[in-house]
């Protein structure tokens, strides 16, 4: 999806992914699978970068403040214990 996007801005990602919710001009949540997952990333449009800051569910979505969330190392850490 964002590896061949090529958005400009925050309208233009809006017309190509419908469901997205545009939170602020750097903010993005897009709904995954039928809307059971979500995804916050933010958007760096002049640059071309889309930085993955929180993934789960749509209930622990509800229980994060969307516009302050970041990436937290030590949710996603590997399991198996290797980096």
């Amino acid at each position: 999806m964002a590896s061949r996007a090529a958005w400009k801005n925050s309208a233009e990602l809006k017309r190509e992914k419908q469901t997205a919710s545009i939170v602020s001009s750097e903010r993005v949540v897009f709904n995954i699978k039928g809307n059971e997952f979500r995804l916050v990333v933010a958007v760096d449009y002049k640059n071309g970068v889309v930085l993955i800051l929180w993934l789960g569910t749509h209930r622990e979505y509800d229980q994060i403040d969307v516009k302050q969330v970041k990436f937290d190392k030590e949710r996603y850490a590997d399991s198996t214990g290797s980096d």
